[in-house]
């Protein structure tokens, strides 16, 4: 039984997060919370991409105030995230925030802290407790002599205690560093010291590339071992990037299913077709198809034609042509620039039998 079945199962709205549910996908908004009109049509944009929770800055008692609005016109639960103001979170859970967000050791002193669990309480919201290798404080870096994975995990459950001490156990943990390996670590060892659910993340990972890659191997290998309950793709690019990115890590270690695989070979000097650009196009076109299928997109007639026959529609090219396979079976061979519209043909012919 992995640790992500045994942890306790806490409800973000109608959103259930550990206990053995799937891993849920989060991102953050870039928007101003306080422009609840633009944070309300970004989040619409990330649901339809496959986004299960949302989180919003609240920096100012204007966008905890917004959040009534802007939880109106979307459909999946909202995380408000604080620091520093404690009264930020309490007005952000009275307009209708379904989680918040703190780091207890910026949010003031011991009755700060306990006016926002208190709210929480009484409204029976939870509460993320998160520490990042960027704020772990100094009694920390002095006994572990700087940032580390063991420093992370006992500032980590020493804020547990302090709320648990107020006679709260809504709670869900983060413990993020930029720190691919350390983060790994830590998550190893908070697993072995609680059973409160994990979100989890490489924080400040970078822009889309550096991002993806550190994100891909550090959540890899921290989901691959059972660990982790929520996750969010943190990069320096639009938060579009982040749910097409965590979806494909979830499919990638056989924890989702749906949503099309796209395979395509390496170029190499066989290659007659602009198959960079092809590939692309068809990456870009199938993220709005709901279906559970594996499409090739092969640049040559070496290797092209016996992978594409394994997934279930396929491309290979030839010279400035290509053939179209379904199920291992050529249906016909097309000029290059009919491929794509070719192959839409297809995934719009198995999105109708599959409605």
């Amino acid at each position: 039984m992995t640790y992500r079945e045994q942890t306790k199962t806490v409800m973000i709205g109608d959103c259930a997060v550990g206990g053995g549910n799937p891993v849920r996908i989060q991102s953050m908004c870039n928007t101003r919370t306080e422009d609840a009109a633009a944070t309300a049509a970004q989040i619409l944009e990330l649901e339809k991409a496959g986004c299960e929770i949302i989180r919003t800055a609240v920096p100012t008692m204007e966008a905890a105030l917004a959040i009534r609005d802007i939880k109106k016109q979307i459909h999946i639960p909202l995380v408000a995230d604080i620091h520093f103001d404690y009264r930020l979170a309490i007005a952000a859970m009275e307009n209708g925030a379904d989680k918040i967000r703190i780091n207890p050791g910026n949010i003031g002193s011991a009755d700060r802290v306990r006016a926002v669990v208190d709210c929480a309480k009484e409204r029976g919201i939870p509460i993320r407790v998160g520490v990042n290798s960027g704020s772990l404080e100094k009694e920390y870096l002095e006994k572990y002599g700087g940032v580390t994975a063991a420093g992370l995990v006992e500032s980590a459950l020493g804020k547990v205690r302090m709320i648990e001490d107020m006679g709260y156990d809504n709670l869900v943990i983060s413990i993020k560093s930029s720190d691919v390996m350390m983060c790994v670590k830590a998550h190893e060892l908070i697993a072995d010291r609680t059973r409160y659910p994990l979100h989890v993340g490489i924080t400040e990972a970078g822009t889309v590339l550096e991002g993806n890659i550190k994100s891909a191997v550090g959540l890899g290998l921290i989901l691959g071992q059972g660990i982790g309950d929520t996750i969010r793709v943190s990069l320096t690019g639009s938060p579009l990037e982040e749910i097409y990115s965590a979806k494909l890590i979830l499919r990638t270690l056989g924890l989702r299913k749906g949503g099309v695989e796209v395979v395509s070979c390496p170029t190499c000097g066989r290659t007659q077709i602009d198959l960079i650009g092809l590939a692309g196009r068809v990456q870009e076109m199938v993220r709005d198809y709901p279906l559970d299928i594996k499409v090739a997109v092969m640049g040559c007639v070496v290797n092209g034609p016996g992978e594409a026959r394994e997934a279930d529609l396929g491309i290979a090219g030839g010279i400035g042509e290509g053939l179209l396979i379904r199920k291992g079976e050529i249906v016909k061979k097309l000029p290059e620039a009919e491929l794509l519209g070719a192959l839409k043909e297809e995934l719009d012919r198995l999105l109708e039998q599959s409605s």
